[in-house]
């Protein structure tokens, strides 16, 4: 296979990197930034990118980064990492630890921590596009290297393509992307069709009567209310999701109340929903309203509930076609072992908001980023629930094999359409 040839021949320089990017590894680990203030990061990757000859566009949709290399006639091919990271304390006790601190929407300051993996995401592109552009005799065509902010709020993609990046670069061909999840480091999990759900985070405002704590008779009581409508959405998915349809519903947060002796006037429930159909989407969102509605109006609610949908993620659901070429390249350029279909993942993404403007198809795949023996000691135990997940404070993918096998694929899956026959 002649894109695995060139695959080869631009990976027979990762050995001399790894050291530089292990080392920016870290350096993004030790600095992390929240969505839309990845002001740092954006500025680091920029200057990598120009150093390595790529044209270099900043501050793309607020903080997004994006270079392209051009190299002779061929396809395009867009590669995308997320940059943001997440307002978590570490726990990981690992020597480049995080102990940054900033200040979130609500003004209040927070500690940040890469635990989703993101700098993992930065540094596996920032070395595929720097072997890219150190092997310029071994593919033809057009490398997008695109650093997408945000993510983790959902809208990150989106403000990139509202920020004109249809204007800054060229249509691609094929769009690419990954992440790193929570299986045997080493291994990469392509998955045809819907591999990460889409999502939505809803808000509902309760609205009951305030009272003196000792007057509950005078009041409509919010934290009642709110408790009835908790335990009421419980049966949701239990009781109207069609079995073997995929559904989460979760009700992540409930605000009622200032002090002990003070019936509030309202209460807030902040829920998420996963699904992989449109169909069962709405079915839940039909389903949140009605409940809080009918809750509402047994309590005796002065008004019926207010609801926000915030957070919403598209369904990253994989192309056929793309997907079948990327496995295939995988699988002739890493042994047999490391190609594992990871199966449908409950988590989301924003990526897809990129290739749906272009109108362009897309795969998207997980990589291991646990050590392969722990890994399967905790599978022997069945306890691998037990291994510190994406978002945990105590999540520490190990960088190597991590970080030569994420750059590894990123070039492989590109190679598939940049690779010279």
């Amino acid at each position: 296979m002649a894109s695995t040839e060139s695959a080869g021949k631009i990976l027979a320089g990762q050995g001399a990197i790894t050291g530089w990017q292990e080392d920016l590894y870290k350096d993004f680990h030790r600095n992390p930034e929240l969505s839309h203030h990845e002001e740092r990061t954006a500025g680091i990757i920029a200057d990598q990118l120009t150093g390595f000859g790529l044209e270099v566009h900043k501050k793309v949709g607020g903080t997004g980064v994006v270079g392209v290399l051009a190299n002779g006639d061929g396809p395009t091919v867009l590669l995308r990492a997320d940059i943001d990271a997440l307002p978590v304390k570490e726990a990981t006790g690992l020597d480049y630890a995080s102990a940054a601190v900033a200040i979130d929407a609500s003004g209040g300051q927070t500690p940040v921590m890469h635990a989703c993996g993101h700098d993992f995401h930065m540094s596996s592109l920032l070395g595929a596009a720097k072997l890219f552009a150190e092997q310029r005799d071994a593919w033809a065509g057009t490398l997008i290297a695109l650093f997408q902010p945000a993510e983790e709020l959902g809208d990150g993609a989106k403000t990139m393509v509202e920020g004109g990046l249809m204007g800054l670069v060229p249509k691609p061909d094929v769009a690419l992307a990954q992440h790193v999840l929570v299986h045997p480091a080493g291994t990469i999990g392509p998955h045809t069709g819907p591999f990460l759900s889409m999502a939505d985070s809803v808000r509902v405002t309760l609205h009951g009567r305030g009272s003196h704590g000792s007057m509950p008779h005078l009041s409509i009581d919010p934290a009642v209310l709110a408790s009835m409508v908790v335990v009421r959405l419980q049966s949701v998915v239990a009781r109207e999701v069609q079995p073997g349809e995929f559904a989460v519903l979760t009700v992540g947060k409930i605000a009622v109340g200032a002090k002990s002796n003070i019936i509030d006037d309202h209460a807030v429930l902040e829920l998420n929903i996963r699904t992989y159909s449109k169909a069962i989407r709405d079915q839940l969102l039909a389903a949140i309203e009605r409940v809080a509605k009918a809750e509402s109006a047994a309590s005796g609610s002065p008004k019926e509930p207010d609801f926000e949908i915030y957070n919403s993620y598209p369904l990253t659901d994989n192309n056929a076609d793309v997907t079948a070429k990327v496995t295939a390249a995988f699988e002739e350029y890493f042994p047999a072992e490391t190609v594992q279909d990871y199966g449908r993942q409950t988590a989301s993404e924003d990526f897809s908001d990129v290739p749906t403007a272009f109108g362009t198809p897309y795969t998207y795949w997980g990589v291991g980023g646990i050590d392969p023996q722990a890994y399967a000691a905790a599978d022997a135990a069945g306890a691998v629930s037990s291994i510190p997940a994406n978002h945990s404070p105590m999540f520490a993918p190990v960088i190597q094999p991590t970080l030569t096998t994420g750059t590894a694929a990123l070039v492989v899956a590109a190679s598939a359409w940049l690779g010279k026959d």
